[in-house]
């Protein structure tokens, strides 16, 4: 495909990512009420996820990946483990402090791609897009104080206090580094796609964080057998469409934009989380959350317009 006709198909496709990585939290919500743990969940998504592109890789693009140099291999591996390290210290945020806390906490991802992306990848971020991703990361917080805050006699939130103490402040730090590990799987990614061929690349770094994220169940003494067929159905569902569709719709868009924008647009999964819940668990997006996805969309559209 050249690269006129990719960067065509852009908004399109950035459009279906989000989309469909805004399916991760339902098939998430199923499977944790069937019983399945966090981490048993995460490391079956990159496993399942992994041996899908298993054929398609071996198959057609074999001599790609044994001409992978030393340098190729060590970084996919290291994107990998960024890879593996956001889905385990994410999800287990989960256990120790709020989701509201923990989805602030994690959406400064963008934040520190904007920081690094100068100095590790030499890509400048104009003004506009530093207004757009400002914008964007007020949005993600809006959006995650809103299950924690409520409008009675006028605008009550949590203390400050409250979020940073005992198992709070851990579940916080957890979510914190989920941020920073995302932030190293979009660097090394945007530096790798520049060379290598999208299948070859989410073979090699989904396989990685697999092996990582099993590793890290096996320690955590959790077991990914004897759970009912449905369960297996919702992680599968989580491995084909969040993973496969709209994280490697990412992965390709990163050989065409800056990873201090696909970032941001990554910011856009609330807003279709909000609306899928909306049909299909029946919750009704709160004024919060609509006035969250105004600033995220909002910061999305600037952020694009120099192509960041």
């Amino acid at each position: 495909m050249t690269d006129t006709r990719a960067r065509l198909l852009l908004p399109f496709a950035i459009t279906i990512a989000i989309l469909a990585v805004s399916t991760a939290s339902i098939f998430i919500r199923f499977a944790q009420n069937d019983g399945a743990p966090s981490l048993v969940i995460a490391a079956l998504r990159l496993t399942f996820a992994t041996l899908l592109i298993a054929p398609v890789a071996l198959a057609r693009h074999s001599d790609e990946i044994r001409r992978f140099t030393r340098t190729e291999i060590l970084l996919g591996v290291f994107s990998g483990i960024f890879l593996a390290v956001h889905f385990a210290t994410w999800i287990s945020s989960l256990e120790f402090t709020s989701v509201a806390s923990s989805v602030v906490f994690v959406s400064t991802g963008p934040l520190w791609v904007a920081l690094l992306s100068p100095m590790l990848l030499k890509e400048h971020v104009s003004r506009t897009a530093i207004v757009g991703l400002a914008l964007a990361l007020v949005g993600g917080t809006v959006i995650g104080l809103s299950d924690a805050c409520a409008w009675e006699h006028g605008l009550a939130c949590p203390a400050l206090a409250g979020v940073l103490k005992g198992r709070a402040m851990w579940g916080n730090f957890l979510a914190l580094a989920g941020a920073w590990a995302v932030t190293g799987y979009l660097i090394i990614g945007r530096k790798l796609r520049a060379g290598m061929s999208l299948m070859p690349y989410i073979f090699l770094v989904y396989g990685m964080a697999a092996l990582v994220l099993i590793g890290i169940m096996v320690a955590a003494g959790d077991s990914p057998f004897g759970f009912a067929p449905q369960t297996y159905i919702w992680i599968l569902l989580l491995a084909a469409l969040p993973q496969l569709i709209g994280h490697s719709t990412y992965n390709w868009a990163l050989k065409y934009l800056s990873a201090a924008l696909v970032a941001v647009t990554t910011l856009g999964e609330p807003i279709g989380s909000a609306v899928l819940a909306f049909f299909i668990l029946d919750e009704t997006p709160t004024l919060t959350v609509i006035v969250g996805g105004v600033f995220i969309l909002t910061g999305i559209y600037l952020a694009s317009r120099r192509n960041a």
